[in-house]
């Protein structure tokens, strides 16, 4: 555990600092990474060690007293924000609030203009859900020569703008494991294979989370099976709130072991002197 200072100059703990986990490159440990949506899943979390999180800027409060050792990185979506200078602001009430590092997708002078602040920038290559329609929908990345190289010189781009780390998603593993060891970058493995410095996998798909009609992707492993529980409970809910509204309209509801009575004896007091109670005796 490491004692630092926080982005805020708050005295604190870290499991794992920004030194740290460049110095795991070339170390062939490997770190676990989710992303808890909310209080459950990070007291879950906890308590089942994963190393790293990431998680929305609006749950960092509630992060940073369940966990509050925990590297944790928050960010914005591409979209969220109409200026460089929005995104800038958000990414320095995120450090202050908490983060240890900021993750965006915007160009690369938003990621330079932070990373030269001094916030260890995250970003992201091979498949990114966002721009999805420039590569003619969700697919594998890198399976051809040219376009891992294209992934190789995104990856360089972003060293050379100063970017800490990134998400690698959907990247054939043969390129990670190559350009892993030619970067300084803490790379975040999602469906790109062992290469990554760490592997980063998210809650729902770890957990089975997905129903009956849904197909997860191909690098969803599911370790758990949460869909049909999730299911089972929607139903039970669904049936208990239906016979309480029955039983509400029928007039048999409250039952008389939920309800409270009086002592013996003291409904007859109470009714003769409400009998007898005028104005007057306010």
């Amino acid at each position: 555990m490491r004692r630092v200072y926080d982005f805020s100059r708050k005295p604190a703990r870290r499991n794992y600092t920004v030194a740290d986990l460049r110095a795991l490159k070339g170390s062939g440990r490997k770190l676990s990474m989710a992303n808890p949506a909310n209080n459950d899943e990070l007291h879950a979390c906890v308590e089942a060690g994963i190393d790293l999180f990431v998680v929305d800027a609006d749950q960092i409060e509630d992060l940073r007293q369940i966990a509050p050792t925990h590297f944790t990185g928050v960010g914005s979506t591409w979209a969220q924000f109409g200026s460089d200078d929005e995104i800038v602001a958000h990414a320095y009430e995120a450090m202050r609030r908490g983060a240890d590092m900021y993750y965006t997708l915007r160009s690369y002078e938003v990621m330079e203009r932070m990373a030269r602040d001094g916030i260890p920038v995250q970003s992201h290559i091979g498949l990114i859900p966002t721009f999805s329609h420039y590569c003619g929908g969700l697919r594998g990345w890198g399976r051809r020569a040219d376009e891992a190289i294209r992934v190789w010189k995104t990856l360089k781009r972003m060293e050379d703008a100063g970017v800490f780390a990134v998400e690698v998603e959907c990247v054939a593993e043969e390129v990670l494991e190559a350009v892993n060891e030619k970067t300084t970058v803490v790379t975040f493995s999602l469906g790109s294979g062992m290469a990554g410095d760490a592997i980063f996998s998210f809650v729902a798909d770890i957990c089975g989370e997905a129903g009956e009609e849904d197909k997860p992707p191909r690098h969803a492993h599911a370790f758990g099976n949460l869909g049909p529980l999730h299911k089972q409970i929607r139903e039970e809910r669904v049936s208990a709130l239906g016979q309480f509204h029955r039983e509400v309209v029928a007039g048999n509801f409250p039952y008389a072991e939920t309800s409270i009575g009086m002592h013996p004896g003291e409904k007859e007091k109470f009714l003769e002197a409400l009998e007898k109670w005028n104005p007057a005796h306010q």
